[in-house]
């Protein structure tokens, strides 16, 4: 690491001695634009992704990855046993649980 920082920080001539300086701030900037627009949205969607899938209970609507929507009758610490239909019965791993329907469609 000490090395990169003596690459960036070396001049590059006679009379370009801030160059240096300048490529480590251009670096860290974008380091910066990266971590606020890319990394910090997605831990945030996943931290709300997280917290709905641990509220989930008996009676919620909801949606599958695959499509498919239910009404949960049964939660367990890793699945949920979703009815899909009269007497049809699916159990389904809460990773595989989105959002409820109503949510989705207010969304858009």
């Amino acid at each position: 690491m000490s090395f990169l920082f003596q690459v960036l920080a070396a001049p590059a001539g006679p009379g370009a001695g801030g160059a240096g300086m300048q490529s480590l701030i251009f670096l860290l900037l974008i380091i910066v634009v990266f971590y606020f627009f890319m990394i910090r949205p997605q831990m945030k969607k996943q931290k709300e992704a997280t917290n709905f899938r641990n509220s989930l209970k008996k009676g919620d609507k909801v949606t599958t990855t695959g499509g498919i929507y239910g009404k949960i009758t049964d939660v367990k610490d890793r699945t949920v046993t979703v009815e899909i239909a009269d007497n049809v019965i699916v159990k389904v791993d809460k990773t595989a649980v989105t959002a409820e329907p109503t949510e989705q469609t207010a969304k858009k």
